[in-house]
C-alpha cells in the first residue's frame, strides 16, 4: 500500500504573505490531492514544521491552511499522521506544547510528540518526532529496540545540506540510524539521499536560497519500500536575464509566467534605456508580487548565465561567504548566529 509523505509545509512562512497562501493553495489543490486520488493513496504522513512560526499563530493563516489542506483531508476521509518538528513546539527542549495538539484536535489526526512505532497495512514504521534534551534518552532508547525496518521522523543529521551547497557540521550522527532500511526525514528544505538518510525537502520555494532546487513530495510503497518523488510544477521564485544587445527580441519572454512571483531581472547588457523601460513595463504589467533590477556595473564582458547568476545570490550564501573571507579560527560558531538571526528576521512581523 502507498502513503504521502510531505514535510515542512511552513503554514504563515514570509509574516503570512497572502500571495505565498494562494502559492501554497495552487500546489494542493492542483498539484498535491489530485496526484493522491489519482494513485488511490488514503494515508498522509506530515513529517514536521506545519506552521513556520513557534511561538503564535496568525488566524488569517489558520483559516487559510485549514481551507486548502486541513479540510479536503477531511471531506475527503483521508488519515492524517504529524510528526512533530521542531516549529511545531513552544519550547525549545520539549515537545510537550505543540502547534498540532493545541489548535487541530478537532480534526480526525493522529499527532506523534514522542517515538512511537506504527502499523501501516501490516509495516511497522517508527515515528521519530524533533529529538531535544528532553526525549533524547527517550529516543535513542525507541531507535535500539525498534523492530521497525523504515523511520520517519524531523532530524538534524550533521554531514548533510540544509540549503544547496551549505552543509551542517552540528547535530546528530547518524550512525545510530544505520539499522534502519530506510530514514526518511524533514528539517532541511533540500532534498538529498545520503547512505540510508533521505532528506525529502519542502514541498514548494520559500526563499531565494531555495531559487532552482526542486520542491515536491514523495509516496512510499510500504510493500516495497519505493519511494517515488512528484515534483511541484509551481515555481515562485524566477531570474530572467536583460540583454538589449538582442535588440527586441529581449522583449519577446514569456512574461506570463512571472505573475505573482518574486523576480529578480540580471541585467547583462544595457545600451538602450527605451528598450529597457519597455522591458520593465511588460514586467511590471505581469503582475509579479516583488521585483529586483539586479546590475552588474563592474563587469559587463560575463561570459555566461552561471556566472551572471553569481550576481543575484540569496541571503545565505553572501552571509557564508563573507564569513569565510573574515579568515576567523572557526567559522562555525558565527555561521550559526547569523542563520538563527536570518530566519528569525523572516519570521518577525
Amino acid at each position: 500500500m502507498k502513503i504521502a509523505l510531505i514535510t515542512d509545509q511552513h503554514f504563515g512562512v514570509r509574516n503570512d504573505s497572502i500571495q505565498f497562501h494562494e502559492y501554497y493553495r495552487k500546489f494542493y489543490e492542483e498539484f498535491f490531492f489530485p496526484t493522491l486520488r489519482e494513485m488511490g493513496v488514503r494515508d498522509i504522513v506530515e513529517l514536521g514544521d506545519i506552521f513556520d512560526r513557534r511561538k503564535y499563530v496568525n488566524f488569517d493563516t489558520l483559516s487559510r491552511c485549514r481551507d486548502y489542506f486541513f479540510d479536503p483531508i477531511a471531506r475527503d476521509g483521508l488519515s492524517l499522521h504529524c510528526i512533530v518538528g521542531n516549529h511545531d513546539i513552544y519550547f525549545k527542549n520539549t515537545n510537550r506544547v505543540n502547534a498540532p495538539d493545541l489548535l487541530l484536535g478537532e480534526f480526525d489526526m493522529h499527532v506523534y510528540s514522542e517515538p512511537t512505532e506504527v502499523n501501516f497495512y501490516d509495516t511497522s514504521i517508527l515515528m521519530m518526532p524533533w529529538i531535544n534534551s528532553q526525549n533524547y534518552d527517550v529516543a535513542m532508547y525507541a531507535i535500539d529496540q525498534s523492530k521497525s525496518d523504515i523511520c520517519l521522523g524531523h532530524l538534524e543529521f550533521q554531514g548533510f545540506e540544509m540549503y544547496r551547497g551549505a552543509v551542517i557540521d552540528h547535530g546528530l550522527s547518524h550512525k545510530a540510524f544505520q539499522k534502519f532500511d530506510m530514514v526518511c526525514s524533514g528539517h532541511f528544505h533540500h532534498k538529498s539521499t545520503k547512505d540510508n538518510i533521505n532528506y525529502l525537502g519542502a514541498p514548494y520555494e520559500m526563499t531565494w536560497s531555495d531559487y532552482d532546487d526542486p520542491r515536491g513530495f514523495h509516496i512510499l510503497d510500504t510493500e516495497t519500500k519505493e519511494l517515488t518523488y512528484f515534483q511541484n510544477p509551481f515555481i515562485m521564485f524566477h531570474k530572467v536575464f536583460y540583454d538589449d544587445s538582442q535588440g527586441e527580441e529581449v522583449l519577446k519572454q514569456d512574461f506570463e509566467k512571472l505573475k505573482d512571483s518574486h523576480v529578480k531581472v540580471v541585467v547583462k547588457n544595457k545600451d538602450n534605456p527605451y528598450l529597457f523601460d519597455l522591458y520593465i513595463d511588460k514586467l511590471n504589467a505581469a503582475n509579479p508580487a516583488h521585483m529586483q533590477v539586479v546590475e552588474d556595473n563592474f563587469n559587463l564582458d560575463l561570459e555566461d548565465d552561471e556566472n551572471i547568476v553569481d550576481e543575484a545570490e540569496d541571503t545565505i550564501t553572501i552571509i557564508r561567504k563573507y564569513i569565510d573571507n573574515l579568515q576567523l579560527s572557526d567559522n562555525k560558531p558565527m555561521n550559526d548566529l547569523f542563520y538563527d538571526l536570518y530566519h528569525e528576521a523572516l519570521s518577525t512581523e
